[in-house]
Order: structure tokens, then sequence, then C-alpha cells
């Protein structure tokens, strides 16, 4: 059957910023694309993973002439997509590739995206229309030239691109064709991303007030701006900007950095350890034996490493999840049971209060060998594990097989400008999930800085930190990354509200080191 895109040119918006804002055809477009033009460096890194781990990815920047270059890919059969920053059809080339797509007789469709004219004021929380005020003019001032007699109607709410390194010439010239000095104004710069600012001022003062803005910026013009104070949602999230260290694999860190950018905060991923197979594994060997010829009456799961390790040995000895019938299964924390039910395996029991060792073994039934047919627990756990669980299952009677599923070992120290972010104070706060992370982290790439914010998932997390000289200024009310994270979100929503308060501007942790960039 024949493809109907092939040979095609798709024009497609990746939206002014968040890769969330991608529309659902552009994913489509881009997972069937062989081709990718765009301009990398100002299009996402996220949006350009949803296209084929195969596909070409041509810089347009490095490229003399875009076009020609999609012409000749669609020529030759290729479904090609050109990623334009915003929507093609809106303050983009919409225009200048359709004319030549359409004389080279190349067939092409547009997939429209969010602009950010539009996307940024929403992101701002300032609306472009009101009861009251009901029309929008938009302006490209990127090139100069502009008659601003015909914006001098007040009524008409302004966004103006491309006015970065005019904003004093552009508010003089609004003023001067008549629109009072006193019009609300604001500008944004780097709108609908993690490094969004938003300065709100009016004519007279936006340009003294905005002063040292980064591109690309838009103004906004009109009495809509007095909006901000109520609807400003996106700046106002607990950690919005803060940039968050997770000392985790990408792997463990997952749900937990999905929910810190739901706070606004930007996870960085810093493995502080290594996990790899045990030195021998005849251990390993005769422990899968053991379960599929009924030697145990419990397997214990104590990490998410061991439902993977365990998991990877079943597959292969061409096992699945069935061989687990007839066991039965614990799991310590919520982490390690979801682990499990996505193996494809229900655990029968977990700790109902602490989710540690120590909890599981206060739900743990004794022995009863009435009961019970078999007595023995295998333990597939980490080479370093502590002996708590099993002084506590054997106290109770069982019998317990520790067997190394895995070891853990220090990670490799992180890039450089990692390790001086940590020093220097470039964090505004650390999430520390257990004693190991906070020495692995300090033995990997130093001390965090005294302006970081310390966040530890427990006591005796905590205990340690201290014991490293470190300031503890969160810690979760119970031991899960889910609390640490949500501990954190309180405890950068009452500082933002102190700030406010005092009067003080709003500055993250970064930002109070001695040198740290300030503006007004």
């Amino acid at each position: 059957m024949t493809d109907p895109d092939a040979g095609r040119v798709f024009l497609v918006g990746a939206g002014p910023g968040d890769p969330k804002l991608l529309t659902l055809r552009a994913v489509e477009v881009l997972n069937g694309a062989d081709v990718v033009i765009a301009p990398v460096a100002q299009v996402h890194p996220e949006v350009l993973t949803h296209r084929r781990a195969d596909a070409e990815l041509v810089d347009s920047a490095e490229v003399a002439d875009p076009v020609k270059l999609a012409v000749k890919h669609a020529r030759a059969g290729r479904r090609v997509a050109r990623l334009s920053a915003g929507d093609p059809a809106l303050a983009c080339d919409m225009a200048s590739w359709g004319e030549a797509l359409h004389k080279a007789g190349v067939p092409f469709e547009v997939v429209s995206g969010v602009s950010a004219l539009t996307g940024v004021p929403g992101y701002a929380g300032i609306p472009l229309t009101d009861d009251r005020h009901r029309e929008v003019r938009f302006i490209d001032a990127s090139e100069g030239g502009v008659d601003w007699a015909e914006f001098s109607d007040p009524s008409a709410t302004l966004v103006i691109a491309g006015v970065e390194h005019s904003v004093a010439e552009v508010c003089k010239s609004l003023v001067a064709v008549g629109r009072p000095d006193s019009t609300p104004a604001a500008m944004t710069m780097l709108g609908t991303t993690t490094e969004q600012e938003t300065v709100v001022s009016d004519l007279k003062r936006l340009a003294a007030e905005a002063k040292g803005m980064e591109v690309p910026a838009l103004i906004i013009v009109g009495d809509v701006v007095r909006w901000r104070d109520r609807l400003g949602w996106f700046e106002a999230k607990p950690l919005f900007g803060w940039r968050v260290l997770v000392p985790r694999t990408k792997e463990q860190a997952a749900s937990l950095s999905e929910q810190l950018r739901s706070y606004g905060a930007v996870p960085d991923e810093v493995p502080t350890i290594s996990v790899e197979p045990p030195r021998t594994p005849q251990q390993m060997e005769r422990a899968v034996k053991g379960l599929v010829t009924g030697r145990y009456e419990w397997v214990v799961f104590t990490s998410t490493n061991a439902v993977r390790a365990v998991k990877e040995k079943f597959q292969d000895y061409g096992l699945d999840a069935r061989a687990f019938a007839g066991l039965k299964v614990a799991a310590v924390g919520e982490a390690t049971a979801k682990a499990l039910v996505e193996f494809g395996v229900q655990p029968d029991l977990t700790p109902s209060g602490q989710q540690s060792s120590e909890g599981l073994v206060e739900v743990w039934p004794p022995y009863d060998e009435d009961l019970d047919p078999i007595n023995r627990v295998l333990l597939p756990r980490a080479d370093i594990a502590t002996d708590t669980l099993i002084a506590g299952l054997t106290d109770l009677g069982w019998e317990c097989e520790d067997v190394t599923a895995y070891r853990t070992v220090r990670a490799a120290p992180p890039p450089a400008p990692i390790r001086e972010a940590i020093k220097g104070g470039g964090f505004d706060a650390v999430l520390f999930t257990s004693s190991s992370t906070v020495k692995n982290l300090i033995g990997i790439a130093g001390k965090p800085h005294n302006v970081t914010v310390i966040a530890c998932i427990g006591p005796q997390t905590a205990k340690t930190a201290e014991e490293y000289g470190l300031r503890v200024d969160v810690m979760s009310p119970k031991p899960s990354v889910s609390a640490l994270a949500e501990a954190l979100a309180e405890y950068g929503a009452k500082r933002r509200a102190a700030q406010i308060e005092n009067g003080d501007p709003l500055r993250k942790p970064s930002q109070m080191r001695r040198g740290a960039r300030r503006r007004k």
C-alpha cells in the first residue's frame, strides 16, 4: 500500500517553549517523519525526543537553504517535518516555506502549534481579552519601521514581539501617539519555560524596570495587564524555576522528577550509586530454581532494584510472573510494590505504617508449623543490606536465605558543570532519599553550598546529613519520595509567601549566594 505521506513536507509548530504544549498531531507527525529539520537551539530537547530513532535530524541553522533540502528529501519520497518555534502561521515562516514548496510542486501540510503571541501571555496570567477589551493587535517590531500611530487606540491590547533591545523607544513612541504613560504594560522573557520572568509596570517605567531581561521576550500593553495579580498561575508555583538535584538514576527518579516538574521545578538527575550484577551468579541461579521448585514460602523485595534483578534473571530462563504462583510476596515501600505490580505480581504484604524493614516486621505473621508448610523466606537484596529484616523474621520463627541479587557501587563523578553547581550554590535544593545518597554525593561531587535547601526523607538520612555538616531544612513526614517532594513544595510555598509578606523581592535560594544575578 502506498504511503500517502511519502514525499510530503509538514510545517510543524513546536510551541513557544514548554514541550508539553506540543499538539497531538505534531507528535504523530514527528513519530512518522524520516527527516526532521529544526532550529535546534530554539526547540526544547524534549520535543525532539518524539522523532523516530532512525530519523535524520538537520539543524536548519547550519544549512544554507533548508527549504531546498526539504524539497530534495520530499522528491526522494521521504516524509519531512519542518519544526518552527511557536505556530507556523503566526510570526513565523509559513508564507515563505509554503510559497517555495508550492512552486516546487511538493505537497505540504500545516500542523498548527501554540504561538508565543498567545501562549506566553497565558502563562504570564494576562488574558488578551476580557468583557471590556475585545480587540488584540499583534506587532512584530524586530525589523523596526513600525507606524505606532496605528496603535494609539487605548481600548486595543497590544502584543509586541522583537523589541528586547528597544523597549524604551517603543514605550516612548506609544506615549507620543497618545497612549497615556500610565497605561499598564508587562514584559515577559523566556515565556512558558521554567526560566520565565514577568515584570509588570506601565509605559513610563517599563524600560527601566525590565532592564537586563533576556531574549526572547514579549511586551503586552493595555488594561488587561491588571489581571496579572489574580491570574498569575505559572510563576506562582511553589518551586517555580528551582533547580533541584535528584541523586538517583533516571529509572528511579522518573516519577519523582515528574512530580517536581508539576511544582514548577527543574529536576537534575545525578546517580550516586551504580547497580551491578553479583560477582558470581550461582546464588541467584539457585534462588530462581528454588522459587520454581517450591523451596520458599515467602519472597521479600526490599527495593525496585531487587525486583529488576529477579525479573532479568527470570527473562534469562524464559520465565515470567507465573513462576510466583503459590508463593507469598512481600514488598517494602510503595515504589517496590508498584514495580512488582508492573511485573505482574500483586504483593500479599506491605508495611501498613513505616515503609521500611522495621515496618514490614511489625506486620509479618509468626511462623506456624500447622499453617505454613515451609518456613523459608527468600530475600534477594543488595550486597550491603542491613540485618534488621533478617533478625526480625528469625525472631518470628522464619528461616531466611539472604541472596545477593545485585551490588551497589559508588557512581562515577558527574560532569564538571554539575560538580561546580553543587559546590557553588547553583542548585536551589537537593533531595536526599537515603543516608547512602548523602555519603555518595559528597564523595563524588562535594558538599552542597550553604544556600542550597537540604531535604531528607527521614530522621536517619537527616542525621547523616547533619554529621556531614549540612543544615537540614526539610524532612518528609513519612519515608516516601513522593512525600519528600511534597514537603519541599510546602517549604517553597511558605518561603515565597514570607517574601511577599515582607515586601522582599522573590528570590530562589540560588539567587541568595554572593555574585548571583540580581534584578528588580
